[in-house]
């Protein structure tokens, strides 16, 4: 996810037009602000919440961005099997009750943890999508190609 990541804001900060662009700010900070989110359920602390704001520039925000990977980073090495299968409560999932007609059941650390990949991956590609909207062409960030070119660390802009 960190290399998927670094690899979108390669492409974010050497677009000319892309800092001026409001979906497309709000998009990636969406992206790192569900990261730290869940990173903060996993720690059971309190979410610190960063309001788009904040952020001056693109910049600002993609340092906010790979500043998560250095956190989590250490915590997802000490990860064993069973706080794996341990079940999480999401705090904010009770509002979903009237949309999806039940009481959410609560999720195992590994179902967040493959959320949070899913969540961000689904981002990304709306991300490269204006990307490609904004006249540059988006990087190719597949999980099976990253295992293709032998799974490479992030290389951060």
């Amino acid at each position: 996810m960190a290399w998927a990541d670094a690899k979108v804001w390669g492409a974010v900060l050497g677009t000319p037009a892309a800092d001026g662009d409001a979906s497309l700010r709000e998009k990636l900070w969406h992206i790192h602000m569900v990261q730290r989110a869940f990173f903060a359920i996993w720690l059971d602390s309190a979410a610190e919440v960063s309001e788009l704001s904040i952020f001056p520039g693109l910049r600002s925000l993609e340092e906010w961005g790979r500043a998560y990977h250095d956190e989590v980073t250490p915590f997802l090495e000490t990860l064993e099997e069973p706080f794996l299968d341990r079940f999480v409560h999401l705090p904010r999932a009770a509002r979903l009750t009237a949309i999806i007609g039940v009481h959410p059941a609560d999720p195992t650390m590994s179902d967040t943890l493959l959320q949070v990949a899913m969540h961000s991956l689904y981002h990304r590609g709306q991300v490269n999508m204006r990307l490609r909207e904004l006249g540059t062409e988006p990087p190719l960030v597949d999980y099976i190609a990253w295992i293709w070119i032998g799974r490479p660390a992030p290389d951060w802009p």
